[in-house]
């Protein structure tokens, strides 16, 4: 795992995810070398930059120039730009030029959130995953309830990493990135298992 402070950050673009988070989120998609990922709203490039270490191929989206220029600095200074594809633009113009998806990670949606899940859902590969992070409320409802629409099961975790400092006369405990995991397998529909 790569560590928050080795990451170029901005004030005007979120990010970089937590490490705790990103790991949960590693772990959540049981990624493979071989998988085709999608990080829609990459904002510095945290989990660009641990999904370049692991999957075949990453295609990273914001449509923030600045927050592509600060994730293409990231992976530079890495050396992880290898297998990774950097698209500014809007969600769903970009989603619309990409197939053969195995996970997607959607960190930002710009109020698009449901369409980006149906677009991808369109693209997602037979047990692909899909992974939202979520601060807000109204977006973890939004997540869960499209996701449900298009006959996935979600699972949400309400994670809060918090880190102690020492001080002279004990540890204090600092809550950072409180979130949510929001994550979904693709599944076959009944008349899917009789056809192969």
């Amino acid at each position: 795992m790569l560590e928050d402070m080795d990451f170029i950050k901005s004030c005007d673009v979120p990010g970089p995810t937590k490490e705790a988070i990103r790991a949960i989120i590693l772990y959540k998609s049981d990624v493979k070398y071989s998988d085709n990922v999608v990080d829609v709203g990459c904002g510095t490039g945290g989990i660009t930059c641990e999904f370049a270490q692991r999957a075949k191929n990453v295609t990273s989206i914001d449509i923030n120039p600045e927050a592509i220029e600060i994730t293409r600095k990231n992976l530079e200074k890495f050396g992880l730009e290898e297998n990774v594809t950097l698209i500014c633009d809007d969600g769903v113009k970009a989603l619309n030029d990409i197939d053969n998806i195995d996970i997607a990670i959607i960190g930002g949606s710009g109020s698009k959130l449901e369409n980006i899940i149906e677009l991808i859902d369109s693209k997602l590969n037979s047990k692909g995953r899909i992974i939202i992070t979520a601060i807000l409320v109204d977006t973890k409802v939004e997540a869960v309830n499209k996701l449900k629409e298009l006959n996935y099961n979600p699972k949400i975790m309400e994670v809060n990493i918090s880190k102690g400092r020492v001080l002279d006369r004990g540890i204090m405990m600092m809550s950072e990135n409180p979130i949510a995991i929001i994550s979904a397998k693709k599944r076959r529909l009944m008349g899917d298992y009789k056809n192969g």
